[in-house]
């Protein structure tokens, strides 16, 4: 097998996307042959920052890798040296098997292993589904199979990105008024209002040379809007009704898109939010995004 498995093209009036079958991936979307998200260049390209890869069962940091359900201690692999922290899950880099799959949409599931670390039984599903009005849509959702409770949350990685233009001469509107502060090891480290400081895109707001890798909240109700615009070619507008988003600017594929990151929980949330991460048996949860030019 491939690094990213069997690729599936999926076609929409202008809009094409393509899908790696290793973390039910996003290695391309584009509207009229231009680029809405940092592809992935070449099928065999391992890529760098979780390019476009399905965050589950948790998505972002578990602090120290380390968390607790119903008084049973559990330890994560630490993935991310750096910073001490499980990262991102364990879907990421496993073969999702291709469940179904037409010209517009293609649905991807996870019967997510047993770890030592994560002992529980989860089926995960991503669905890409294209639309030539609508853009692509994508709902990724875990569903409690086990006996017992099971902590989930779930993400995904996609660069926004204005047909390659560097991030830098980029404009960014993100309607959240409060981010979640980290300390030098990017763990969490309490909320903070925005409003004039290097993290504040209220208003759309050139981004420059702002280093952000930090989570959001307080999002509008419903459904909320980020755009990512440029003066000289395509945007692209993510929705999503998630109350918690990523923001990172790039840093280590180049800065030239920038991964907004709609979350179902916050960071280390298995042992900030316990109880609200749990799924009783047959339960299910959801996370649902839009991507869409903006010409």
């Amino acid at each position: 097998m491939t690094v990213n498995g069997s690729i599936t093209t999926l076609v929409a009036g202008s809009y094409e996307a393509r899908v790696g079958q290793v973390g039910a991936s996003l290695l391309s979307l584009t509207h009229r042959g231009r680029h809405l998200v940092q592809p992935v260049r070449a099928d065999d390209d391992l890529a760098d920052g979780y390019q476009g890869r399905t965050l589950v069962p948790w998505p972002n940091r578990v602090v120290g890798g380390r968390y607790e359900v119903g008084g049973t201690a559990y330890r994560l692999p630490v993935d991310e040296p750096q910073t001490g922290a499980a990262l991102h899950g364990l879907g990421a880099f496993q073969a999702w098997d291709v469940q179904t799959s037409s010209p517009g949409a293609g649905s991807w599931v996870l019967d997510l292993p047993a770890t030592y670390g994560y002992p529980f039984d989860v089926l995960c599903r991503a669905t890409y589904e294209l639309d030539p009005v609508q853009g692509l849509t994508l709902t990724v959702t875990g569903t409690n199979q086990g006996s017992g409770p099971a902590p989930f949350g779930a993400s995904t990685h996609p660069y926004l990105s204005c047909d390659d233009r560097p991030l830098a001469e980029c404009t960014l509107q993100l309607p959240a008024p409060t981010v979640l502060l980290t300390d030098e090891r990017l763990s969490p480290a309490g909320l903070a209002p925005v409003a004039g400081t290097p993290h504040d895109f209220l208003a759309p707001t050139e981004v420059g040379e702002r280093l952000v890798d930090n989570a959001y909240t307080d999002l509008p109700e419903g459904r909320w809007v980020v755009e990512l615009t440029h003066p000289d070619t395509v945007g692209v507008r993510m929705t999503s009704e998630a109350r918690w988003v990523q923001l990172y600017t790039g840093d280590r594929i180049g800065r030239r898109g920038a991964a907004i990151e709609p979350m179902t929980c916050p960071p280390n949330a298995f042992n900030s939010d316990p109880d609200g991460v749990l799924l009783k048996p047959g339960d299910s949860r959801s996370l649902t995004l839009t991507l869409a030019a903006i010409l």
